[in-house]
């Protein structure tokens, strides 16, 4: 007799694990066309979220961030942030910028990292398997990612205790305390200029030290505002977002034990398996930020009027149905086009290839270690950590 195969493994179901919209649909205007939404600083905004659409947004400079980080601008966050940051910064500022920084954050510049992951997420195991309740999320995931970047840039370890929860604050940018918000911002990017200047000790060798010693390579030279916008988004991307990351892709193979159990059979599927979890998995509760039309531009489905501001959804596009079919399947055998959950073109994530590098060695490396490995509670009764640009369980009690 025939048997049916088992399904396809699918984030749909599981608990918590979509964020809540933190915008709120208006109606389209007159005579239709495109949707339309109010961001929380009460700007009216272009919501996009075909795969075309959004893809055709984030390729084209045109679409400016710049004039959307400023007070009283079309924002998600409650307050403006550094105009050094990269994601900032449009052309030509942003190239000279990102050009700098392009070598260390390459595939190949980050590839030396792996060997410390890999011992580091070892230790980390053998801790979680002496446990008497293990918690894959605070023995293993919660400080690894703050541990490889502080070896990459030279921040030294005992400095992490100090700047993460300031990261956190910052990260999670609540709108309910705006004056703890900006103290907790001042302080690390206090914290981050004594690195840079020298105020404050570093490890020698590290991308600081790269950076300082190259900065007279570009013109004009980098100032220190702009090693230190560079130095924050390194601190809260590679540490804060990877974890928020690592945490939601680690919870979606503990609720689907049939892809854990493949990743330990098969531990050379782990980046595809990663790559095809981030498509699905939105980094907080946004997918990007808004930007300000520069030209006027037809879509399907309407028109953007130049000066529209426009919110590009990389979440909703990553599930497009017309560009991957089955969206909500987990299939880390699926072919066709690039997501964007790391934005593209111009604003194509700094720390992408360090987040897949990372988290495919973490998982390679405990799938091998734990091949049993499943979630020990409820999933609906996790507890979480949300925020604008953080989103993650806080605890994950495992089994094996």
């Amino acid at each position: 007799m025939a048997t049916s195969a088992p399904p396809q493994p699918s984030v749909d179901g599981i608990p918590n694990l979509d964020p809540v919209p933190t915008f709120v649909p208006l109606a389209a205007r007159s005579g239709g066309g495109l949707p339309l939404i109010e961001l929380p600083s009460g700007h009216t905004a272009v919501h996009l979220t075909r795969y075309a659409d959004v893809h055709r947004v984030l390729t084209d400079p045109s679409f400016g961030r710049t004039a959307t980080n400023v007070e009283d601008g079309p924002s998600f966050l409650p307050t403006i942030m550094p105009k050094e940051l990269l994601l900032n910064l449009d052309m030509p500022d942003h190239s000279r910028m990102r050009g700098f920084v392009n070598a260390d954050y390459s595939v190949a510049g980050v590839e030396r990292l792996r060997p410390l992951v890999r011992e580091l997420v070892t230790a980390k195991a053998a801790r979680l398997r002496g446990a008497e309740r293990p918690d894959l999320y605070a023995t293993v995931l919660d400080t690894l990612p703050a541990e490889v970047n502080g070896r990459f840039l030279g921040i030294p370890d005992a400095d992490i205790a100090y700047y993460r929860p300031l990261g956190h604050t910052v990260q999670d940018a609540s709108h309910e305390d705006v004056p703890g918000l900006v103290a907790d911002f001042t302080e690390l990017y206090t914290y981050l200029t004594g690195l840079v200047t020298g105020a404050r000790p570093r490890i020698e060798g590290g991308v600081i030290d790269r950076f300082l010693a190259a900065r007279d390579t570009v013109e004009p030279p980098l100032d220190d505002a702009e090693l230190v916008g560079i130095l924050l988004g390194s601190v809260l991307g590679a540490d804060q977002n990877i974890l928020s990351v690592a945490s939601k892709i680690a919870y979606v193979l503990l609720c689907r034990p049939v892809l854990w159990q493949r990743l330990a059979a098969e531990p050379g599927i782990a980046p595809r398996l990663v790559d095809e979890l981030i498509r699905l998995i939105p980094l907080g509760n946004i997918s990007a930020f808004p930007r300000i039309a520069g030209c006027r531009i037809e879509l399907a489905d309407g028109v953007v009027e130049e000066g529209d501001v426009v919110y590009p959804d990389a979440f909703a596009a990553n599930r497009d149905p017309e560009v991957f079919p089955e969206p909500l399947l987990i299939d880390p055998d699926r072919t066709g086009k690039r997501h964007l959950q790391f934005g593209y073109g111009m604003h194509h994530c700094m720390g992408a290839a360090l987040a897949r590098m990372e988290i495919a060695e973490l998982l390679t490396t405990l799938a091998a270690e734990f091949p049993t490995l499943t979630l020990d509670t409820d999933p609906a009764g996790l507890t979480w950590d949300s925020g604008v640009i953080l989103r993650r369980p806080v605890t994950l009690p495992v089994r094996w």
